[in-house]
């Protein structure tokens, strides 16, 4: 399986709370409609607002079919919605799943 993790953080909560609401009403689902097969929402314990969004995918084969094929038109969509100039600010990373536990 295969990671890929996108850290946001805002600079205020109306914004954070606007995106959150962007993200559950589509966002998300159209990724899982690209090729991730899970994706969870982590509120970050930190003195700012900030959240993580951690998708799983099959392998590293289908991420970059979502990244290459998909994910320039959905970041598009993101940055139409809330461009620089709202304080959203964005890191991504990407890995292989080595292990989960408990072991299935």
């Amino acid at each position: 399986m295969y990671r890929y993790t996108v850290s946001a953080e805002f600079a205020t909560p109306a914004t954070a709370a606007e995106w959150l609401h962007w993200l559950k009403d589509g966002h998300i689902h159209e990724v899982l409609e690209c090729g991730a097969t899970s994706a969870e929402i982590v509120r970050l314990d930190d003195a700012v607002t900030a959240y993580e969004i951690r998708y799983v995918f099959p392998d590293r084969e289908t991420y970059l079919d979502y990244r290459d094929n998909h994910a320039p038109r959905l970041q598009a969509e993101g940055l139409e919605r809330f461009p620089d100039s709202s304080g959203v600010q964005y890191e991504r990373s990407t890995g292989l799943i080595e292990a989960t536990f408990p072991e299935a």
